[in-house]
């Protein structure tokens, strides 16, 4: 059984900082391509941050603006978002994703595995 467990959410100041952790059982991550997606509350899913196999490449929605950082390890098979400057437009469910295909990285129709998410809020 495959599962993608999301943690490290929670309630921070503007300006703040986070970090993600997205803890992968039941495959090897280092077949896959990995993503970062969030969801706002009456808003469609949207692409955060995407990794190739062994981390070379990077890709990042335009809002993110150097703000996150995605990394991963795949020894410990373990996917991770850093998030800086926070804002109160940040504030959503936060996704982690996997994918053995070779689509848009930024779809979300081209991931084959989800995790539950975790609650970011930013808010003073």
């Amino acid at each position: 059984q495959v599962q993608l467990v999301e943690s490290g959410g929670g309630l921070v100041q503007p300006g703040g900082s986070l970090r993600l952790s997205c803890a992968v059982s039941g495959i090897t991550i280092k077949d896959y391509r990995m993503g970062w997606f969030r969801q706002a509350p009456g808003k469609e899913r949207e692409f955060v941050a995407g990794i190739e196999w062994i981390g070379r490449y990077t890709y990042y929605g335009d809002f993110v603006k150097g703000r996150f950082t995605i990394s991963r390890d795949n020894a410990k098979n373990l996917v991770s978002l850093q998030m800086n400057s926070l804002e109160p437009v940040d504030t959503a469910v936060y996704y982690c994703a996997a994918t053995n295909g070779f689509g848009y990285l930024r779809a979300v129709s081209a991931y084959n595995y989800w995790g539950q998410g975790t609650q970011v809020t930013v808010s003073s």
